[in-house]
């Protein structure tokens, strides 16, 4: 047998809106309650108030103060036939039917009945307790006589000429009159509760709606389980989330994008007015492509952005930026550029000794002795390795000879000329290659850039290195000129800081988002104000050559070598022979 499906719970909307609806009903139903027997009070106490009234009037009646006396004065009740005709009955019939009062009834002082709108009660013992009336007071009551219940009062007859209670007057109006006047009274009441009842429902109704919106129709369960997993996704990545909400708050930025960007918690603020790189906010306007991504510096980092529109069942949530450091990764690529560089210029001199060798075992094996020697005398002069560089021999630090000359194969193969700058004198050692490496490669890479763009037939780019001793390490000076045309016309007239601005390239292509060009210079720049230093343009170039000249500081990158004793000025850099 197929077993029933189980039954789904109520939403939490709906369960709110049911327990709403209730409170409004039972709100409503009990102020009408308490409405309705205030008003049934009220009316009951004036019935009171008019049969206490009416009771007086007909107990200070001089007749009725005369017959009763004289009544009581008997020895006995006269009869029923004669009270039926008698002056009493007249006068409090007269008195009920002016009024509209359920009875008014006259006894004498024993509680007998002398006046009673039923003649068969003439005579008879009252049904309701007469002795406070008798004893000289007048009382209020709710009670249940033989006419019915009703809401009268009872007041003592005085004899004419003294003070002496002679019998009583009790007064009832109909509690049924009094219910059919709260009846035609309870309308507006009934109007007032179900008008209330009403809006109660409207405004549950709303307030559902508006629930739903705020919890994209989520259940506590879900909103529970949506927190806990975004606190532990946020703060358990690397990467930078920032949340963007539809009305232009930020509303998520995680420990990860306050690393990466170096800012504070800015949940709260305006993304318009937030100290963020500009590219960011570009990212969330309505003209920005979504698939694209941009690289972007922030302080030392180098940073990879994308923005995505956030969407809940096609409702706009705003956007969601996501930030991830490549700044490892720019390293490992410059540092595996210089790798690579260098390993196709030793297969290059690697093939090229080849050739020397063969060239001495050719004179051996012919007999040419001499020649073979004074050979390799020119080889031992030149060095066993030849890059394309002159005056490469000014360089005395390995990796610096390795890495220029590496650079050097490059420019050559592009048809440019890399020399070493006469001046040029290192005599420490480097300590931080992969910042020298990232400085240095960009200005040259820049330099030769320039050069084959230039309109110069000779083409070259000049590099000098100086080195300057200090107490936590060396200084690196690093000058490169070319014989380019010079920055932009545009860029001159915007001032040589321009080129240092993030998308900024001397390649023949434009900067492309994400592909790595168009932030060389402004990391370089980045790179070595974070230690102190600084790459700055001395020279912006004319058109027609020589072109830019760019100089790079770089404080503790390098470590001083035994037997060094006097320090190196810095009014030798490039500028006296730039002519080539």
């Amino acid at each position: 047998m197929k077993r029933p499906a189980p039954r789904q719970p109520l939403r939490f909307s709906t369960q709110t809106l049911l327990l709403q609806l209730g409170v409004v009903l039972l709100v409503v139903l009990l102020s009408g309650a308490v409405h309705a027997w205030l008003t049934y009070e009220r009316l009951g106490r004036e019935a009171e108030s008019q049969a206490l009234t009416l009771a007086r009037t007909v107990a200070s009646d001089p007749t009725v103060r005369r017959e009763v006396q004289a009544i009581s004065r008997e020895a006995g009740t006269p009869p029923a036939s004669v009270l039926l005709t008698g002056p009493l009955m007249a006068a409090a019939e007269g008195a009920r039917t002016r009024t509209g009062a359920l009875f008014v009834v006259i006894t004498d002082e024993t509680g007998l009945r002398l006046a009673h709108p039923d003649a068969d009660r003439l005579g008879e013992k009252v049904s309701t307790d007469p002795s406070e009336a008798l004893s000289g007071k007048e009382v209020t009551t709710r009670n249940t006589g033989t006419l019915g219940p009703s809401a009268g009062a009872k007041v003592p007859v005085f004899g004419p000429d003294s003070d002496t209670v002679v019998g009583e007057v009790s007064v009832g109006y109909s509690t049924e009159s009094v219910v059919q006047s709260l009846a035609r009274d309870i309308t507006p009441i009934a109007l007032t509760a179900a008008g209330s009842l009403l809006a109660g429902i409207l405004a549950s109704f709303l307030l559902r709606r508006r629930l739903q919106r705020l919890t994209l129709g989520l259940e506590p369960e879900e909103i529970s389980t949506l927190v806990h997993d975004q606190v532990a996704v946020l703060q358990g990545v690397d990467d930078g989330v920032i949340g963007v909400a539809a009305d232009g708050r930020i509303s998520v930025f995680n420990a990860a994008a306050q690393r990466l960007l170096d800012q504070p918690d800015l949940a709260g603020t305006p993304w318009e007015q937030a100290p963020v790189p500009e590219q960011l906010k570009a990212l969330t306007r309505p003209d920005a492509a979504e698939a694209d991504a941009v690289e972007v510096i922030s302080g030392a980092r180098v940073l990879v952005a994308s923005a995505r529109k956030a969407l809940h069942r096609q409702e706009d949530l705003g956007w969601v930026v996501m930030l991830r450091d490549r700044t490892e990764l720019q390293h490992l690529t410059r540092q595996l550029d210089a790798v690579g560089t260098m390993s196709t210029a030793l297969r290059a001199q690697r093939h090229e000794f080849a050739n020397q060798l063969h060239t001495i075992a050719g004179f051996m094996s012919i007999g040419q002795h001499q020649q073979a020697r004074d050979y390799l005398a020119r080889l031992a002069a030149t060095g066993p390795l030849k890059f394309p560089v002159d005056q490469a021999e000014l360089l005395q630090d390995p990796y610096l000879q390795a890495f220029v000359g590496a650079k050097g194969v490059e420019a050559d193969e592009r048809g440019v000329t890399l020399r070493i700058g006469p001046e040029t004198l290192v005599r420490g050692q480097v300590t931080e290659p992969q910042d020298v490496t990232t400085v240095l490669g960009n200005l040259i890479d820049n330099a030769v850039n320039a050069a084959v763009a230039g309109s110069a037939s000779d083409r070259w780019v000049e590099v000098e290195l100086l080195d300057e001793p200090g107490p936590d390490g060396g200084t690196l000076h690093i000058v490169v000129a070319d014989s380019g045309d010079g920055l932009a016309p545009e860029t001159a007239t915007a001032g040589a800081e321009a080129v240092f601005a993030e998308g900024f390239t001397t390649a023949a292509r434009p900067a492309r988002a994400g592909g790595g060009q168009g932030l060389g210079l402004a990391l370089a720049r980045q790179l070595a104000r974070r230690r102190g230093g600084d790459v700055s343009v001395l020279d912006p170039g004319s058109p027609g050559g020589p072109g830019a000249v760019f100089m790079a500081t770089l404080p503790r990158t390098t470590a001083d070598l035994p037997g060094r004793d006097k320090p190196i000025g810095k009014d030798s850099f490039i500028g006296k022979d730039r002519d080539g």
